[in-house]
């Protein structure tokens, strides 16, 4: 898995990457909001964590130019997990289209599941056939006039 972190905060950035790390698992680090869109272009992650405060520019901004580029075709659709920093800044995670978050501090649990969430999403359930109650088979005449 690779996963993009943008934050500007180093113990955000030890926290993910004490719980992530692994074998399978890399990352790209970036101090600079502005910089994200370029970053996804060169590599695509697999998700990218992006801290609501990055000093240039912030989660919720970076997150919707994201989706902009997605939309346009320039840049291919990546999952955002963002980092809030209280829970009333849920509101700004929803509007800019972020695929899920998590509000500090943050513990290794949480973390977890919300990236697992967000990469493996529950499946959508079978749509269930009704079928149609029979009509009867006796009309009543319609009279005209």
């Amino acid at each position: 898995m690779h996963i993009l972190v943008a934050t500007d905060a180093d113990f955000v950035l030890d926290e993910i990457v004490a719980v992530f790390s692994g074998p399978d698992t890399s990352f790209t680090v970036c101090r600079d909001g502005r910089a994200v869109s370029t970053v996804v272009a060169e590599r695509t992650p697999d998700i990218a964590i992006l801290d609501l405060q990055i000093g240039s520019m912030g989660g919720m901004a970076v997150t919707m130019a994201l989706r902009l580029d997605e939309s346009s075709g320039l840049l291919p659709h990546v999952p955002v997990l963002m980092l809030l920093d209280r829970r009333a800044d849920l509101h700004l995670a929803k509007r800019s289209a972020a695929d899920g978050w998590v509000v500090k501090p943050l513990d290794a649990l949480t973390l977890r599941r919300a990236v697992n969430a967000i990469l493996h999403p529950p499946a959508e359930p079978e749509p269930v056939a009704v079928e149609a109650e029979p009509e009867s088979a006796e009309e009543e005449p319609v009279a005209a006039g």
